[in-house]
């Protein structure tokens, strides 16, 4: 019982958004173990299987042969010596068979455990790599900590299922079969009687109880999430809880739900208690039933001493699969609770998807950049009333296009639409002709670079953030784009140099210095189309212009889409778009643009105004 209230402290997952039904898990699960690529999978699993039923025969045998070794032993008034060997054969008979008992799931486990390890792989990879498949719009709904653990505890309860199914659950039905047929036959129906009903009072309480836990589990699931996703939002936001001070707030926020967790533990383990008891009550009573009965049949003359010792040994024997099977229930049902998250976030569908048949990009003419084209494109989101209406546009290759317009007058939905982070709603979105929804993933991402304004570093050193931009990179390409983001000097103050860790999120960093690492990534990349989306924000006068230079440079042979706010940083664009309630109301040259003196103008005045 000990061993249950250990494995139960473990953590529990989220409450998932839909049910999956266990068929449906199990046929995943099947499919998981035959796509693991285990070591030996075929053989593995022929041999584990064997091994265990195996240890269930002898383990119903044992106490055959120790009864007929107390027979012998209590019956031999003949000569001593052949009584001794005949109890030495049974009795050390006996012990080999028990110990194959024992052995036997010690092996299958060392056995089976690289195809439960490669099962849980697998699944962990699966899910993993599905998340990152999903949409944007999913991601910015979900907590990062919760979305971690809802494919580690998934993944791990694959391995649980697996052993608790195909090891324990089957087998001990097996087992309880082999053990009342050998009680019936060997000594008396009744025996088999109340091994049998024994076992169904069993069963019954324990999947009765185990029923009504369930909705203890699932609100001990709520309250651990609730309080994981706390921590790890205060975590991953730990600037802005420091700016406002809000330190004090965060721990009692994440007080309160460890305080629900603990109450929500306390209840799951009470009721563990009260059938950890009922359990052991019922185990008590079946085996006083089998020694009262086994004691009769004795005293009458039916039964000698080694039956009795039989009988009682087979019922306690029974107890060890009893334990198991309370325990397996309990924990396939959690397991599939666990599970029901992870298969809930499989079975979302990306809402941008590589379509069979996807091409690749043409090649492109030798420093030219790509054609980029919007066509009747509209775009609206689920929480807004406004997004993109009916924009039109070509980027010609090698020309500079800057989006310019209020907060939420569409231009970030443009940048995401070009990188095809969305899909349109209407129209169409192409590179050199090609519209991106049938482009391979891997032309199109090969194809555009992004230079956020908020730019997200991995916690690794300078040149892995850099290099991410082009993996096969050498480290002389590394350095020249630094040099060429005018990251040179900051990169040779430091102790040590490019293998600097930056921190999680590149906190280590000052915002201009994060900007010029991915200026610097996106060099790298030597993309056609280059996207810049207040690439120059955080930097101050004298470096932004600096690298205003070097965009100039980066920008030849590219086409490039600008997002700016400060105007004075698109003068030379050969187009700029002005946006306003998700339309285009303006376009043409810095120039054109001022002489018309429409919103551009005035964007313009407001920004040069007392200059």
């Amino acid at each position: 019982m000990r061993a249950f209230a250990v494995r139960e402290a473990r953590p529990p997952s989220p409450e998932p958004t839909t049910r999956v039904k266990p068929f449906t898990a199990l046929a995943d699960l099947i499919g998981l173990v035959l796509r693991s690529k285990a070591p030996g999978l075929r053989w593995r699993l022929t041999t584990s299987l064997s091994l265990t039923l195996a240890g269930k025969v002898a383990g119903v045998l044992a106490p055959l042969l120790l009864g007929a070794a107390v027979n012998r032993l209590a019956a031999g008034q003949d000569a001593a010596v052949q009584v001794g060997a005949a109890f030495a054969g049974l009795a050390l008979g006996w012990a080999g068979i028990r110990l194959l008992s024992a052995a036997a799931p010690q092996l299958r486990d060392a056995i089976f455990t690289p195809v439960a390890q490669a099962a849980q792989a697998r699944a962990a990879a699966e899910t993993f790599a599905h998340a990152l498949s999903l949409s944007i719009d999913y991601h910015q709904t979900k907590r990062t900590g919760s979305l971690s653990r809802v494919i580690d505890r998934g993944a791990r309860s694959m391995d649980f299922l697996l052993r608790a199914l195909v090891f324990n659950l089957g087998p001990t039905l097996i087992e309880l079969v082999i053990a009342a047929a050998v009680l019936g036959a060997a000594y008396d129906w009744r025996f088999a009687l109340t091994a049998v009903v024994t076992v169904l009072v069993y069963v019954v309480v324990t999947f009765v109880i185990s029923d009504w836990r369930i909705a203890h589990r699932r609100a001990l699931n709520e309250a651990d999430s609730e309080a994981a996703g706390r921590a790890v939002d205060a975590l991953i936001n730990y600037e802005t809880v420091k700016a406002f001070g809000a330190e004090a707030r965060a721990v009692d926020d994440y007080a309160r739900a460890l305080a629900l967790y603990g109450q929500a533990q306390v209840t799951a383990t009470n009721s563990l208690t009260l059938l950890n008891v009922g359990q052991s009550a019922i185990m008590s009573v079946g085996l006083a039933v089998m020694a009262v009965m086994a004691g009769f049949e004795a005293a009458a003359g039916r039964l000698g001493p080694g039956d009795v010792t039989a009988a009682i040994l087979i019922l306690i024997n029974l107890y060890g699969p009893l334990n198991i099977l309370g325990f397996a229930y309990r924990e396939i049902r959690q397991s599939f609770i666990d599970m029901e998250a992870m298969l809930d976030l499989r079975r979302q569908s990306p809402d941008v998807a590589e379509k069979p048949g996807a091409v690749a990009l043409p090649p492109a003419a030798e420093g030219a950049g790509g054609a980029v084209a919007f066509e009747g494109v509209s775009y609206r989101h689920d929480a807004r009333t406004e997004g993109l209406a009916e924009v039109s546009f070509l980027a010609a290759p090698g020309t500079t296009v800057a989006l310019v317009g209020p907060s939420g007058a569409g231009k970030t939905t443009m940048v995401r639409l070009a990188m095809r982070m969305i899909d349109p709603q209407a129209g169409r979105v192409t590179i050199d002709g090609v519209d991106l929804r049938d482009l391979k993933m891997a032309a199109l991402r090969g194809a555009v670079a992004l230079v956020p304004q908020d730019v997200a570093l991995f916690n690794d050193t300078l040149e892995a953030n850099i290099a991410f931009g082009r993996p096969g990179a050498s480290p002389a390409e590394v350095a020249a784009a630094a040099e060429a983001a005018e990251l040179s000097g900051f990169i040779g103050s430091l102790p040590e140099g490019l293998a600097t860790k930056v921190g999680e999120r590149g906190l280590k960093l000052s915002g201009g210095e994060r900007q010029r690492v991915g200026l610097a990534r996106a060099l790298l990349a030597d993309p056609r189309v280059l996207i810049l989306d207040e690439a120059t924000s955080a930097l101050d006068s004298r470096t932004e212009a600096a690298i205003q230079q070097t965009l100039r440079k980066a920008r030849r042979g590219r086409t490039t889409l600008v997002v700016a706010h400060r105007l004075s940083t698109i003068v030379d664009a050969d187009e700029i778009l002005v946006l306003k309630k998700g339309r285009i109301v303006e376009r043409g040259a810095h120039a054109d643009l001022l002489a018309a003196g429409g919103e551009y103008a005035a964007l313009w005045r407001r920004q040069t105004r007392g200059k």
